[in-house]
């Protein structure tokens, strides 16, 4: 005998619930990657899946300006206020890249509010892997 298949899922009274708001997320990994032209600052849960990010240039500066610390301060606030509503608490902040606005993004994670387990400093260094680029002849 064979069993029919029942749907999967059913929209009742037509609603459709958004599964990025439905999740609550009590610890995650602030990610902050500052180089020198842009901050991108990535929230994540203790997985690795990306709950929600911000980067200076999507907070609304353009050109030289987000490299900025400012721009930092701005973008972190922005990437945060996401997940503190998702009920976010506790995390642990990783750094990486040598740019201006990883102090000022970092500051800005401390006023949110969130108590931070660890801040770790996650910047690639080489082993004297590559040959750099040739010097610039100006």
């Amino acid at each position: 005998m064979i069993k029919p298949i029942s749907k999967i899922s059913s929209r009742r009274n037509g609603r459709i619930s958004s599964r990025k708001t439905g999740r609550r997320i009590p610890k995650g990994i602030i990610h902050v990657q500052a180089s020198f032209n842009n901050t991108i600052v990535t929230v994540t849960d203790v997985r690795g899946r990306v709950v929600s990010w911000s980067s200076a240039g999507t907070s609304g500066f353009k050109g030289a300006k987000r490299g900025t610390p400012f721009a930092a301060q701005s973008a972190a606030i922005n990437a945060i206020r996401n997940v503190v509503d998702q009920g976010m608490q506790r995390a642990e902040v990783m750094i990486k890249g040598p740019g201006p606005g990883r102090d000022a993004a970092l500051r800005a994670i401390r006023r949110s509010g969130i108590l931070l387990s660890f801040v770790r400093d996650v910047t690639p260094m080489p082993h004297n892997g590559c040959r750099p680029p040739k010097k610039r002849r100006v």
